[in-house]
C-alpha cells in the first residue's frame, strides 16, 4: 500500500466464491457466465441441480487471453478450475476438485511432480463448519503452509509471466473464528481462547507472503485481491418456512417437527407457487406454467408475484421487531444478460447479516443455527484491492473499485488486448 494503490473492492452479485473468482478473471457478470452459486439448476425441473465446474464456463478468463498472446501463466488453487483445461503454462486446480486421485493439474504430469515434492496437496480445509475449533485451526494453518510451499516451488521452477494463487485458509478462518474476534458478534465472549486466532493466522500468512515476494523480485507487479468480504453472521432466516407461512409453498403433508432439508418430493407442486434454496444469500424460484413441469403461476401473474414476494421480504421484521433491511433483486436488473437457469429473485437478508436457510420445519422462520454447521461469518459485498510495483496506476487510495476491473487492468499492464466489452474498466493511467 505504501508503494502503490489500494481500495475497497466491490464484489459481484451475489458475493459468493463461485462465481466471484470466475467473474473477476473473466470480466463477466454471473448472468453472462450462467453461474449463480456453487449449486445451479440444470433445467427447469424440480430436482436437476449440479455443482459448478470449469466445464460450466464458456467465457475466456485472463489466462486464456494471455495464452493466445504467447505468455506463460502459473495458476494455483483457483476455484472453478477443475477439471483443468490446457493453457500456456501450469495449472493446479483448487476448490471443487474432488480429491488428489483426480487429474487436478495441467499438464497432467505436473500432478506426480507436485505430490512428490510436497508429499501432499491440500485442496481445502476438511470440515470447516465444526465445533472442534482447535483441530480446525490446525487444518487451516496446514492448508496455508501447503499452498505456499506449492507456490514457492512453482514460482522458482516453472516459467511464468503471470502467477496467481488463491489461499482458501483466510475464508475458512473467517467462517470458523469470526465470533471469537469481533466484539460486535452476538456470540463474542471477551477473553475466549481463540480471540487472537485470526490475527495470528494473518501474521503467519504475511511471513509466507514475504517469502514469495522475495522470490519474485522487486520488478514484479503485485496484486492482492479478495473475491468478497466478510462480516459477522447474526443468524439464519428460514426462507422456505416463510414461503409456507405466506402461502406460496405448499407441502404434501405437515412440515417436519425438526428443521429438515426441503426435498422436491415433499412439495405439492400442483399448488405450490414458489420455493427457495438457502445459502449465504437466498434464491427464490417461481413455479411457472409452461416452464416448470407442474407450473401454477400464469405468465401474466409472474411479475406481480415476484414484486409481491420481494415487497414482503423487504418489509420483514427481525426478532427484535425492527425491519431487517432485506433486498430481493431480479436477475435481469443485475446482469447484462441472463444465461442458464437463474433464480427468479436473489435475496440478501439484513445486508448479509443473516444467511438464508433452506430447511422446513422446526417452528420458526428465525434460527441461530446454520443448517450446514457452525459458521461465524457471512460474506460481505466489499473485499480488498492492493497493487504495487506496476508504475502505471495512480498512487494512494482509489474509490468505486469493482471486482470486474481486475481482468482489464491486468491485461493492460501486460500489454495484451482484451475483448473491449468487459463489465469493468482498466485502472491503468
Amino acid at each position: 500500500m505504501a508503494e502503490g494503490t489500494w481500495g475497497r473492492l466491490r464484489s459481484c452479485d451475489p458475493p459468493i466464491t463461485v462465481p466471484a473468482w470466475s467473474c473477476m478473471m473473466s470480466g463477466r457478470d454471473p448472468g453472462r457466465l450462467g453461474v449463480y452459486g456453487f449449486r445451479n439448476r440444470r433445467d427447469h425441473s424440480y430436482d436437476a441441480a449440479s455443482i459448478a465446474t470449469a466445464q460450466d464456463l464458456h467465457e475466456p478468463r485472463l489466462w486464456d487471453y494471455l495464452s493466445e498472446a504467447g505468455k506463460d501463466s502459473i495458476l494455483l488453487g483457483i476455484p472453478q478450475t477443475f477439471p483443468p483445461r490446457p493453457l500456456r503454462g501450469c495449472m493446479v486446480s483448487g476448490l471443487l476438485t474432488p480429491d488428489v486421485s483426480a487429474n487436478f493439474t495441467y499438464p497432467p504430469e505436473l500432478r506426480a511432480e507436485l505430490l512428490d515434492m510436497l508429499g501432499e496437496y491440500i485442496i481445502d480445509v476438511d470440515d470447516f463448519r465444526t465445533e472442534d475449533k482447535a483441530g480446525l485451526l490446525k487444518r487451516i494453518h496446514r492448508l496455508m503452509e501447503n499452498r505456499f510451499d506449492a507456490a514457492l516451488y512453482l514460482a522458482k521452477h516453472k516459467p511464468w509471466d503471470f502467477f496467481m494463487m488463491v489461499e482458501m485458509g483466510v475464508d475458512r478462518l473467517h467462517h470458523g473464528f469470526w465470533q471469537y474476534a469481533d466484539p460486535q458478534h452476538p456470540l463474542y465472549e471477551a477473553g475466549n481462547p481463540f480471540e487472537g486466532a485470526i490475527r495470528d493466522f494473518y501474521e503467519a500468512l504475511d511471513r509466507r507472503l514475504g517469502e514469495l515476494l522475495a522470490c519474485v523480485g522487486p520488478e514484479t507487479a503485485v496484486v492482492v485481491v479478495s473475491d468478497h468480504g466478510a462480516r459477522a453472521l447474526e443468524g439464519g432466516f428460514c426462507l422456505n418456512e416463510w414461503l409456507i407461512r405466506e402461502g406460496y409453498l405448499v407441502l404434501n403433508s405437515a412440515a417436519p417437527d425438526t428443521a429438515s432439508p426441503l426435498d422436491h418430493t415433499m412439495v405439492d407442486w400442483t399448488r405450490a407457487r414458489a420455493w427457495a434454496w438457502g445459502g449465504y444469500y437466498g434464491r427464490v424460484f417461481l413455479n411457472v406454467e409452461g416452464r416448470e413441469p407442474l407450473g401454477t403461476v400464469a405468465e401474466g401473474d409472474y411479475e406481480n408475484l415476484r414484486d409481491e414476494i420481494a415487497a414482503k421480504l423487504a418489509e420483514q421484521c427481525g426478532p427484535d421487531g425492527r425491519a431487517m433491511g432485506n433486498r430481493a433483486l431480479k436477475p435481469e436488473e443485475l446482469y447484462s444478460e441472463v444465461r442458464g437457469v437463474a433464480p427468479d429473485l436473489l435475496v440478501y437478508f439484513g445486508e448479509l447479516a443473516w444467511r438464508a436457510v433452506g430447511t422446513v420445519g422446526g417452528g420458526d422462520v428465525f434460527t441461530e443455527r446454520n443448517d450446514t454447521g457452525p459458521d461465524g461469518a457471512n460474506h460481505d459485498f466489499e473485499g480488498i484491492f492492493i497493487m504495487s510495483g506496476a508504475g502505471q496506476l495512480p498512487q494512494g487510495e482509489l474509490s468505486a473499485l469493482s471486482l470486474y476491473d481486475v481482468a482489464p487492468t491486468l491485461l493492460d499492464l501486460m500489454g495484451v488486448a482484451g475483448p473491449g466489452d468487459f463489465a469493468g474498466k482498466s485502472l491503468v493511467k
